[in-house]
């Protein structure tokens, strides 16, 4: 397939944008480079060389028609989604297989960013469901299971308002496990919650990073050992920042 540099570059900034989306979607950093580079091969592409770990990409690829071409780019928030995952990966093996026009896989990509998602209030249900599960689960009675449902509904809420601001993920684990802490203890002293513990543990497990943690394992098991390090440091640094806020509201009673 005959490419001009320009052609060539507009190719390569669209698999860098699956790549991209695939990352923030939940990815592997194995999958999301093997992505770019089978794309840039599809469509000519004689060599190429992708580096990616959990906040950049950096793609250079080679050809005989259109030469050197390369492009970096920054990710700067991740968000799991499954659906779109599997939406991603169905769009790059038509790339492969069809070899579409840039303006193709533009409306194809902006369909998929652009789905449907859950709505606020159904966000909210859910919440509200896995802290009362949770803390119900751990040993808690009805008071505590409705308190914990409550409180969670609040922090979505609350974190909702923070994530407005651009508040570092850090600081935001912080401000809504202090809050959660606070208001579990709070329900125990007025007599709608029975054990705080039992109630905070069921909004923990809303913030605790444990998909974060498990691709860190599997990205160092699948030899990504720099990825897989970063996951797991800041997987670490937010379960510390998480248990120093309940740590404080806890202080406080």
């Amino acid at each position: 397939m005959h490419l001009e540099h320009e052609q060539a570059e507009q190719y390569l900034y669209y698999a860098m944008s699956i790549g991209e989306q695939l990352l923030v979607s939940g990815a592997e950093v194995g999958r999301v480079e093997d992505t770019i580079r089978r794309i840039c091969k599809a469509y000519g592409a004689q060599r190429v060389d992708v580096f990616s770990i959990t906040s950049s990409i950096v793609t250079t690829m080679y050809g005989d028609d259109f030469g050197i071409c390369t492009q970096t780019r920054r990710v700067s928030e991740m968000e799991n989604n499954l659906d779109r995952l599997d939406k991603l990966n169905r769009l790059s093996r038509k790339i492969c297989s069809e070899k579409p026009a840039p303006e193709e896989i533009r409306k194809e990509l902006e369909i998929i960013q652009n789905g449907p998602r859950y709505s606020f209030v159904v966000q909210l249900a859910v919440y509200a469901l896995i802290s009362g599960c949770f803390s119900v689960f751990f040993g808690g009675d009805w008071k505590d299971m409705v308190s914990s449902a409550v409180i969670g509904v609040i922090l979505k809420v609350f974190q909702s308002y923070i994530k407005k601001g651009s508040v570092n993920s850090l600081i935001t684990a912080l401000l809504c496990a202090a809050v959660g802490g606070f208001l579990s203890n709070l329900a125990v002293l007025t007599g709608l919650g029975s054990h705080a513990d039992l109630i905070s543990i069921g909004n923990i497990m809303l913030l605790i990073p444990g998909i974060a943690f498990t691709n860190s394992v599997r990205d160092m098991f699948s030899g990504d050992t720099i990825t897989g390090l970063l996951r797991f440091i800041e997987s670490l640094l937010l379960a510390v920042t998480i248990a120093l806020g309940f740590t404080f509201a806890n202080f406080l009673f």
